[in-house]
């Protein structure tokens, strides 16, 4: 059984003094997850933010609809000048993302502690 995916932002600043958006997402990712997905991010200021980090720890299930959104928000980011990065992420669903190809739009980190001290 799917649980509903759960989106909060909170604002961070890395050891080198650069501000950082940390979405952080709870639940299962779905399609039915756009809103806790690309709504939290489209929500950010892309003028006042250019670091972005999403926190997957308490994600425990992404199906291939689930990963277009997460895609679909990258792409997003990029364009606008954003940078995105990700942690948390299980052994396979790092293996999933490096697969589809996130990897050229987010490094991937083990936590968020790795994340940030590459900030």
């Amino acid at each position: 059984m799917q649980t509903e995916t759960r989106s909060r932002t909170d604002q961070l600043t890395s050891p080198a003094g650069h501000p950082v958006s940390v979405i952080r997402f709870e639940g299962d990712i779905s399609s039915t997850s756009r809103d806790a997905v690309v709504g939290a991010y489209q929500s950010l200021s892309k003028e006042r933010v250019q670091i972005i980090l999403l926190d997957f720890t308490k994600v425990d299930y992404i199906n291939s609809s689930g990963i277009a959104l997460v895609i679909q928000t990258m792409i997003e980011a990029s364009n606008s000048g954003q940078k995105v990065h990700a942690f948390g992420l299980s052994a396979h669903f790092q293996k999933v993302f490096t697969m589809v190809g996130i990897t050229k739009y987010a490094h991937l980190f083990p936590d968020q502690q790795a994340a940030l001290a590459a900030l």
